[in-house]
Order: structure tokens, then C-alpha cells, then sequence
């Protein structure tokens, strides 16, 4: 299996060890890319992606290689460790770039057939918001099937975290595992993807057409009897 963790900040701490074991007890062939490291730019706003193609993003060189690993993987790790009860700033700079991706305008069809894992820890509080930070987007990009894991771990540095945290932390690492292994032959799209794909196809049937979005669509077959998680 083809896996890419996107790992929320540049240092290599407990959100970063919990993220490679869960890769490493789905096994398979790994690539992880560090914010801001790998990638630093903040979205600007223009627009450009959305009135032409992502493409077109004034940072799109920069951003191609992280692209062309999540289209090639089954299984995406994102990971990001609380801060102000919410992902880090350099991850959701990462995913303002994709708002064209989302199931409302140009959704990719492979990602009916990927599986994503979201991953958060603090020392105290706030992993659920900031799961659901990283959730939102891949579930609107359409991936199969997303697992959530957030950890309180009661430290700042992996080597700190008390062993009886530790220990539920290998419990839930083996559950997302075999979860992820389980449902590797699964596609299809999630509840919620399924639902603003037919609410999209209302409006694009009933209201004026929205360009390029409604061409997209056109193009693709999905006002008639195609649909994304049918696509191959």
C-alpha cells in the first residue's frame, strides 16, 4: 500500500511518532512531507483556481509534489498537533489550497477509493476540534473512509508520555490499522461527500450554470448516470 503522511508542523514529536506507527502497522511503501518545510505558502485569495484550474495556483510548483503523492496513495495520514484548540496555521494553509477538490465544485473521482487517517494529540485538550479541522476537508474531497484518532498524551515530548498512555496509545494505533486493512478493498463515497454531490447536481440541474464547474461536471458524465465513486 502507497502511504503519504502530511505531517502538520516541522518537528518530530508525539502526533509525528503516533502518525508513522499507524503507517508502519498498516505497512507498505511510506512518503511524509513537514509543514512548513515541505511546503510554506499561505493561500491568497485570488481566486485563480476556482474561475481556471488548481494548476494555475501561483504556488502550484511548489505544491505539485505533495499533490502527485496523495493522488498515487491508498491511504493519507494528516496529522497536526493542537494549537489554540485548532490544527497548526501551516496545515490549514495546506488545505486552502484544495477548496476546488471538495465535492461542491471539481472533486478528484480517485478519492472514492482512498482511505485517510486524521491525527491529533495535546498535553491537555482540544484534539476533537482539530481533527475535525483536517476531517472536513478530506471527507469533502470525497476519500472512501476517514479514522479519527485523538490522544491526550499529558506531555510535550514523546519520551515524557506515561506509560499507561502509551499503552492505549498502541491499543488505538492497532484499531485504526486493522480498520484501514479491512476496508482496503472498499470505495465509494462517504455519507456526507454523497450527500453535496446530489445537492450540488440539483443546483447545477435548476439554477444557472456555474463555470468551469458545471463543464467539469458535464464533462465527467455526472448530470447523467456517472458518478465519481463509479469512475475509474
Amino acid at each position: 500500500m502507497k502511504i503519504t503522511i502530511i505531517h502538520g508542523q516541522s518537528h518530530e514529536g508525539s502526533t509525528c511518532m503516533i502518525a508513522r506507527e499507524v503507517a508502519d502497522k498498516v505497512g507498505g511503501e511510506i512518503q511524509e512531507f513537514f509543514l512548513p518545510r515541505d511546503f510554506d505558502k499561505s493561500c491568497t485569495g485570488c481566486f485563480t483556481c476556482f474561475r481556471t484550474d488548481l494548476s494555475q495556483c501561483p504556488h502550484y510548483r511548489e505544491l505539485e509534489p505533495l499533490i502527485k503523492a496523495i493522488l498515487e496513495s491508498e491511504l493519507l495520514i494528516f496529522e497536526s498537533p493542537v494549537y489554540v484548540y485548532h490544527a497548526t496555521g501551516q496545515m490549514m494553509s495546506f488545505l486552502d489550497h484544495f477548496g476546488t477538490w471538495w465535492v461542491v465544485h471539481r472533486p478528484m473521482p480517485e478519492m472514492s477509493r482512498k482511505q485517510a487517517v486524521v491525527i491529533s494529540t495535546a498535553a491537555g485538550g482540544g484534539m476533537k476540534c482539530t481533527v475535525k479541522d483536517m476531517a472536513d476537508s478530506l471527507e469533502m474531497w470525497g476519500i472512501h473512509k476517514v479514522h479519527k484518532l485523538g490522544v491526550g498524551v499529558q506531555a510535550t515530548k514523546p519520551d515524557e508520555i506515561p506509560d499507561r498512555i502509551m499503552d492505549k496509545i498502541h491499543k488505538k494505533t492497532d484499531r485504526i490499522a486493522r480498520a484501514v486493512l479491512q476496508n482496503t478493498r472498499s470505495r465509494g463515497y462517504n455519507l456526507r461527500a454523497k450527500k453535496w454531490f446530489y445537492l450540488m447536481r440539483f443546483a447545477h440541474k435548476h439554477f444557472p450554470p456555474s463555470e468551469p464547474d458545471f463543464g467539469y461536471w458535464e464533462e465527467k458524465g455526472w448530470h447523467g448516470r456517472s458518478r465519481p465513486w463509479s469512475s475509474r
